[in-house]
This record gives C-alpha cells, sequence and structure tokens, in this order.
C-alpha cells in the first residue's frame, strides 16, 4: 500500500493566506471598504475568523496587504533606467494614472488612504513597506540624473519627488480632471523644466 504525504501546515496557510487576499479584494471592489466584514472576507475565502485575525489585526490591515499583492511587481520596487529621464518618468506616471482610473482600483485606494488617516500603526506600515521605498527608489533615480546633468546641479531631490507624484494625486484625490497619458506626459514636462533650472541658495538634497 503506498504511503500518504502528510499535510503540509505551511502550505496550507499559504493557500488561506491567498485565499483572503483574494476574497478581501474582489469584496472591496463589488461593496465598498464601507461595507466590508471580515465576516465576509472569511465566508469568501472559506475559512474562520479566528485565522484572519491570526495574520492581521484588522480589516484595514487585511486590504492593505490585499493592495500590496495585487500591485506586487516581479524583481522588486525599481524605477526604468534607460538614460531618457522623460521617459522613464512617464513610464512610471502613465500606469499609476491608469491604476487610479480604474473604477475598482479608485475606491480601494480611497478607502485604503481613509483607513491611514485614523490608523497610526496601518500608517506606519504603509511608510515602512510601500511609500519610503517607493519614493528612496524615485529618489535614486533623480540623483543619477542629476549627476548626468540631466537636472540642476542643486536640484533638491526630497522637492523633486514631490513635483514628480504630488501633482497626479492631488488631481485624483480631489477629482479635479482626468487622469490621461497626456496629463501625466504634461507633468513630466512641468517638472523638467522646473528641476533643470538653478535654484535660488541652498545645497542640494542627499
Amino acid at each position: 500500500m503506498a504511503s500518504r504525504t502528510a499535510p503540509d501546515p505551511a502550505r496550507r496557510s499559504d493557500r488561506a493566506r491567498a485565499a483572503v487576499l483574494a476574497a478581501a479584494t474582489e469584496l472591496v471592489a463589488e461593496v465598498g471598504y464601507g461595507k466590508l466584514t471580515i465576516e465576509a472576507i472569511a465566508a469568501r475565502a472559506s475559512v474562520g475568523k479566528q485565522t484572519i485575525y491570526r495574520w492581521w489585526p484588522s480589516k484595514g490591515a487585511v486590504v492593505f496587504d490585499a493592495f500590496l499583492a495585487v500591485n506586487q511587481h516581479e524583481g522588486g520596487l525599481a524605477l526604468p533606467d534607460t538614460g531618457d529621464l522623460a521617459a522613464d518618468l512617464r513610464a512610471v506616471l502613465r500606469p499609476t494614472s491608469d491604476e487610479l482610473t480604474d473604477p475598482g482600483a479608485d475606491r480601494t485606494y480611497r478607502a485604503i488612504i481613509a483607513e491611514l488617516l485614523n490608523d497610526p500603526a496601518l500608517h506606519a506600515e504603509y511608510r515602512t513597506r510601500l511609500l519610503d521605498p517607493l519614493l528612496e527608489v524615485t529618489r535614486d533615480r533623480l540623483r543619477a540624473a542629476r549627476e548626468a546633468g540631466q537636472l540642476a546641479p542643486d536640484a533638491d531631490l526630497d522637492l523633486a519627488v514631490e513635483l514628480v507624484y504630488g501633482p497626479l494625486y492631488y488631481r485624483w484625490q480631489y477629482r479635479l480632471g482626468p487622469l490621461t497619458h497626456e496629463h501625466a506626459d504634461r507633468l513630466v514636462d512641468a517638472a523638467l523644466r522646473a528641476l533643470s533650472r538653478s535654484a535660488p541658495g541652498g545645497p542640494p538634497a542627499a
């Protein structure tokens, strides 16, 4: 009689975790964050509520992990470096505009932002796991461009990062207009025009 392989608890946990994240992603798009419940996520994922609470302290933490899972890129977080800074930034802002325009993603992002404002622990996790790494790789790409003479030698890299991303998210947050590739390209052109000029005093940011 052939021996039967014992179940692998780690593999079972991985499957359950993936099911929970998939269920959270589906449900927040279907019903919105406000109506989303841990009970509904557990039912959709075919797991118990205590399984979810063993891994996540709150509904917001589940949704945030689901957001990260959907937006995880192979090879880690990085910006392209083709030598053409404008093209590289367009390659980032165009798909970002597309994501923010998607109705399901829009609802999820807005729900996460609202939760971050009321949950300091979740906000700290967001900074550590997503925002700060994004800002750092962007700063690295801009630093390389500055060293290559594509930006002013005294360009403030912290301010440069804000000029790249800030206007896009401002337009999205307040629904000031459509997020199109044309708009993203105009943002890149405007940011690079500003950053190619020498700033009035002050050393460049490291």
